[in-house]
């Protein structure tokens, strides 16, 4: 297929993705909301003017022209005004405090029987319930597809077929041309092993993995092993002895690990001369959660550090420095590198297919963690004033005194303002970036 179609479809995909995912996130909060009996008026995707809309019961359900979030509109989310006792209506979106929708529902007061139906008055932990539920969808979302990409379409595997094998002994960042009097024959050329051989033992011990086979030459440098393969359906023996050479030290990432100098690490093993063919194999459901919490992990550590790598990938933006590759990216970063990946024709389809999937759930997650920074207008921020309603009525109770009623987090619209501009312009930032300087996803 046409390499700009495969990078169209790959936008299109994540976009739909994210879209749902979106979607998926404001019902965590419509969901709870309804069952505590809040009174929602809107549920929206986007911002913005409506693109449609439609009513069910007392809510509004709708798309607006600027996909860039979503929100549920909830009366009395704001205790009532201390001057004149009306309740402002808020919502659990981003950047709703900012927006016209937040401005042009002020004059929706609480209607006769609702008193009961506002938001500020719930118990702290209903409240809590609301606002973690759209986080929590996230996480639920990425761990379905993270079980999706281990367990439907697999990891890609080395497997215990040949895929190559190597002529000449070089040494690390040299070639040899294999028709040079200077090319030494590997041990594997020597013993006349063939791509597409299926290695079945080595040194009398059955192989089940490329891995442990790998220890196991790593290990026989200068030793004389039997080596039993399976070749057109026949069983084939050689004797073969690993020459001892300087091999890349791997490191838990899966790459050449580098001492404190900053240079690449190599170690003297033994050497053969083969390498593997690859698979998707599904794996079991066993690797479904640690898969996700180390990407959870890895997550929270860039969200973490996010002022610093933003930094990073505005000095990039504006000079000759690269990108990060593990640095933030804005949603046009991630269409690209959708579209990247769904273009390379020469990666199978199942691969390319679970890569997305794979990039959909890290969003996700992502999506998650970012909304928990106690900050408002985040649902962290809510969170956090909730909790400290919780801890403020709890204390008065202890001394006797009076309840204080629920915390006033209008008073803390300024900071959310500023907050809220931040995030702008550090979208706007990563946006630009990721058009001038896009992350290079082939290294």
């Amino acid at each position: 297929m046409n390499p700009v179609i495969l990078f169209i479809l790959g936008v299109v995909f994540v976009a739909i993705g994210v879209a749902v995912s979106i979607g998926l996130h404001e019902v965590g909060h419509l969901v709870p909301a309804k069952l505590f009996k809040v009174r929602v008026t809107k549920y929206m995707i986007g911002f913005g003017p409506t693109l449609w809309s439609t009513r069910k019961g007392e809510t509004e359900y709708g798309f607006k022209a600027i996909p860039l979030g979503g929100y549920v509109s909830m009366i009395g989310m704001y205790p009532p005004n201390q001057d004149d006792g009306s309740v402002r209506p808020s919502s659990t979106g981003m950047f709703q405090t900012l927006a016209t929708e937040a401005r042009s529902a002020a004059h929706e007061d609480v209607g006769p029987g609702d008193q009961n139906r506002v938001f500020y008055r719930l118990p702290v932990w209903k409240k809590i319930i609301i606002m973690l539920g759209g986080p929590a969808m996230n996480l639920l979302i990425g761990l379905v597809l993270t079980a999706v990409l281990l367990m439907g379409f697999g990891v890609s595997t080395a497997t215990t077929t040949i895929a190559n094998v190597s002529k000449c002994q070089v040494k690390a960042g040299e070639t040899v041309d294999p028709s040079s009097p200077n090319c030494q024959l590997t041990p594997a050329a020597v013993a006349k092993l063939q791509p597409n051989d299926v290695v079945t033992s080595f040194d009398g011990k059955p192989v089940t993995s490329w891995a442990e086979m790998s220890s196991w030459i790593r290990a026989s440098a200068g030793k004389a092993v039997q080596v039993t393969v399976e070749r057109d359906g026949k069983s084939v023996t050689s004797q073969v002895t690993p020459v001892l050479s300087a091999r890349p030290v791997i490191g838990d990432n899966g790459q050449q690990a580098k001492g404190a100098d900053g240079k690449p690490l190599y170690e003297e093993v033994g050497f053969l001369g083969i390498g593997p063919q690859t698979a998707m194999v599904p794996q079991p459901a066993s690797t479904v959660l640690p898969m996700a919490g180390e990407n959870i992990k890895q997550i929270a550590g860039v969200i973490l550090n996010l002022p610093a790598r933003v930094v990073g990938v505005a000095q990039a933006a504006f000079s000759s420095e690269p990108r990060d590759p593990n640095g933030p990216i804005s949603v046009v970063g991630v269409g690209r590198v959708a579209g990247e990946v769904a273009a390379m024709d020469q990666v199978p389809l199942q691969s390319r297919v679970g890569a997305l999937v794979g990039l959909l759930a890290g969003l996700n997650f992502a999506l998650a963690i970012f909304n928990l920074v106690p900050l408002l207008p985040l649902d962290g921020g809510h969170v956090a004033g909730a909790l400290y309603e919780g801890a403020r009525r709890r204390i008065a109770k202890l001394r006797g005194r009076p309840d204080p009623g629920a915390f006033d987090i209008a008073k803390l619209l300024p900071l959310t303002y500023v907050v809220a501009s931040v995030l702008m312009a550090m979208g706007a930032l990563l946006i630009y970036a990721d058009i001038v300087k896009p992350v290079n996803i082939f290294g």
